[in-house]
């Protein structure tokens, strides 16, 4: 996992790689529920917890180690849904930076076609300056692909906001 240089020396990165992955073993099962599922917040976290539940539990929890593992696992994930430290506000934040690569690659799969700034509100969520100018630059490379098209995206308010933000 990749983090600014001047994160990279405050966070564990190794712990961030872990939980980025664990919080998408939840998300193996529930899927990605993203801001425009319209998902409520508590069903979501259900959702998870009961699938963080299932594999850790149910599932590794049947070998003579597995249980020790998954309990591990779980508190991997929990530190994640709380999101009160660091690495767990990072990881966030990341997160929500690649549904933004998501957006872009779509985009330009589609030659334009398809418009999916809806997902663009997510940097209002991001927390870490930091990770905010990473999705700056992304919405700046958006901005650019689509300055020669037909019609202009939706959201593309978003970008001046958040450099604004950033001064």
């Amino acid at each position: 996992m990749l983090a600014p240089e001047s994160l990279a020396s405050t966070l564990n990165i190794p712990h961030c790689t872990k939980m980025a992955l664990v919080h998408d073993m939840a998300e193996s099962l529930v899927g990605d529920i993203t801001p425009v599922d319209n998902v409520p917040t508590a069903e979501k976290h259900r959702r998870e917890a009961e699938s963080m539940e299932f594999l850790a539990g149910t599932l590794l929890g049947k070998s003579s180690r597995g249980y020790d593992q998954g309990q591990g696992l779980k508190e991997i994930w929990q530190e994640y849904e709380d999101s009160k430290t660091k690495e767990a506000i990072f990881v966030h934040d990341v997160d929500k930076m690649e549904l933004l690569l998501q957006m872009m690659e779509y985009e330009r799969r589609h030659k334009a076609q398809l418009d999916l700034g809806e997902f663009a509100g997510v940097v209002r969520r991001i927390q870490l300056e930091e990770v905010k100018v990473w999705c700056a630059e992304i919405l700046k490379e958006r901005a650019e692909f689509w300055k020669g098209m037909e019609h202009q995206p939706s959201r593309s308010d978003v970008l001046p906001k958040l450099l604004e933000s950033l001064k």
